[in-house]
């Protein structure tokens, strides 16, 4: 019986370099067939077309991490081409409502398809070099799948860092109380990532506002240890470089004997007991005299009845 040689070459050719000429030589009909599947329809609506291009681009990326034999690293150099396009794929099915495991269904629904195309590539698609390849295909696509489901996480983790930092911003305003005195109201607890931000926030607006006081008001917090220590003194050493002096307020007598047993030493920072009072301050320093408010006289009595 003679051998063809389409036979031939799949005896000689491991199982993934038949894996990858078939996704070059198909990789079209691939595309075509990518582009009515669900993860692919959904994500681009304007245009088919858009969807059968980046089904080209998958396509092209399976074959050339096939052609390295690396089917089961997710950090095959072939993925990072369209690493960043998969990843906006998984995170705009996701926006839609999809959870994770519906996503990772829609990739493994694409592997159907091109297994169909490839087993029509052998004269008896149940033969042992057929059932090697399609092997090799089903890891290659599960690896897709690993990929995609990375990018998801890690595209996930990215918004919520991005959304800890505006929450941050916003938990920490900066407040504009006079020409040239701004104020910082904390509220809540203090760490390492928080303070940064109070910093950088009060630097900022030290510049925007060219204030020469800056007051931090510490009134919301709840405890105060060595650390918070540290990073009110950062802060008001910061402010000073910047040619602003700092006003630590609202220190609670429970937070002074504390700061006391802890044995923190805070003579050099200017302390006032309340936002009023380190208000004051700054006002005055800055030449403005504040005036209480008289109280209005007894009516006259202007003999109407």
């Amino acid at each position: 019986m003679q051998v063809s040689d389409s036979e031939r070459n799949a005896e000689q050719e491991p199982a993934h370099y038949q894996v990858s000429a078939f996704l070059e030589r198909r990789r079209e009909q691939v595309a075509q067939r990518w582009a009515d599947a669900a993860l692919f329809r959904t994500v681009f609506t304007v245009s088919r077309d858009e969807a059968v291009e980046a089904g080209r681009s998958v396509a092209a990326a399976l074959a050339a991490v096939a052609a390295s034999g690396r089917t089961e690293d997710i950090r095959a150099p072939g993925f990072e081409s369209v690493r960043d396009q998969l990843s906006r794929m998984a995170a705009s099915r996701a926006r839609t409502g999809i959870d994770p495991d519906g996503v990772a269904g829609e990739v493994a629904a694409l592997r159907d398809p091109v297994t169909e195309l490839l087993r029509a590539e052998f004269p008896d698609p149940y033969a042992p070099e057929a059932q090697d390849s399609v092997l090799a295909l089903t890891v290659l696509m599960g690896t897709l799948r690993l990929v995609v489901m990375e990018t998801l996480v890690s595209a996930g983790e990215e918004v919520i860092a991005r959304q800890r930092e505006q929450l941050l911003e916003v938990a920490t305003p900066v407040i504009k109380l006079w020409d040239g005195i701004v104020a910082v109201p904390l509220i809540g607890t203090l760490d390492s990532a928080r303070s940064q931000v109070v910093m950088e926030s009060l630097l900022d607006a030290i510049v925007a506002e060219r204030a020469r006081y800056a007051i931090l008001d510490i009134t919301g917090v709840p405890t105060v240890d060595s650390l918070v220590a540290q990073h009110l003194m950062k802060t008001v050493a910061a402010a000073r470089l910047m040619g602003a002096e700092c006003v630590v307020s609202g220190i609670r007598p429970a937070i002074a004997q504390t700061i006391v047993h802890l044995g923190i030493d805070l003579g050099t920072v200017l302390t006032r007991a309340s936002l009023a009072d380190a208000l004051a301050y700054a006002l005055s320093r800055q030449g403005v005299e504040i005036a209480p408010l008289r109280s209005a006289g007894p009516v006259a009595d202007t003999g109407v009845r």
